[in-house]
Formats: C-alpha cells, structure tokens, sequence
C-alpha cells in the first residue's frame, strides 16, 4: 500500500461563517488561513479550502449502491474503525439529518464497510465510511455491484 499523504480540495460554499461553524462545531475540523471569500479547514490531517460562490449546489445524480441511492459527487474519508463508530454517534446525537444514514454496507462480503452521508450547509454531501479490515479497501470478491 501506498504512503498516505494529506489531499487537497476546494469545494464552492454559499456563506463563510455558516461554513466555519458547522465545519468546526460538527465535524471538529480545525480553522487555518482564512479571509473574507475561503476559509482552510484541518480535515482529519487533510486541507479543505471553502470558496464563497454565487452559484447554487444541486446534487440530484445519484447511483445505486448495495440498496442505497448513492450521490454521484460527494467527498470524505475513510475513518478507523472506532472513530467511525465515535462520529455517527456525535452526530446522531447532534440530530444531524442524514443522506444515508449510518449502516453496514456489503455485509458478509469482500469490502464490508461503516457508511453514513450527510451535507453540509451549501449542500456538500459528505461520506465517512470505514473498513474493519483496512486491507479491505480495494479488495473485492469479483461480484458486480
């Protein structure tokens, strides 16, 4: 397996202090250089840039995925097993409105995983999921799904 390196991303919000509240309140992410129009966010380790933009986020493509309408654009990561199990339960108590809510997907296959969905504010959707077996992540039993 390769070394893990921090990524990168820059993603269009719709209201700056919106976004550093629920990326700091909710998720617990971490505030780093910021000015009127983006804001950097510790994720996990990783660097998230939030841009102000005019245009409005609508997400409607979705896939299929082991019984759930899975939305074709979404970001996250792949937590430990435990830390998964910690943030679903944060943010059940948080009475965060979930996408998908949090389940156990391809159960009893090749690549079983802890899933949830959520969005942001701007209407980001989100994915954290977790592999009990991280060498299970690119794994597969050859099953189309």
């Amino acid at each position: 397996m390769n070394k893990i390196v921090p990524f990168h991303l820059a993603f269009p919000v719709r209201n700056i202090k919106e976004t550093k509240d629920w990326y700091t309140n909710v998720l617990g992410c971490y505030v780093g250089r910021q000015s009127k129009k983006w804001i950097d966010l510790d994720f996990y380790g990783h660097q998230l840039s939030a841009h102000l933009s005019s245009d409005e986020m609508v997400y409607k493509n979705v896939n299929s995925v082991d019984g759930d309408s899975v939305p074709v654009f979404h970001f996250g990561l792949i937590l430990d097993w435990d830390d998964w199990h910690i943030l679903s339960n944060k943010l059940k108590s948080l009475e965060v409105k979930f996408i998908i809510k949090p389940r156990i997907r391809f159960k009893g296959r090749s690549g079983e995983q802890a899933t949830m969905f959520l969005s942001d504010p701007s209407g980001n959707i989100l994915e954290f999921k977790s592999f009990k077996d991280p060498n299970d992540i690119f794994k597969t039993d050859k099953q189309v799904y």
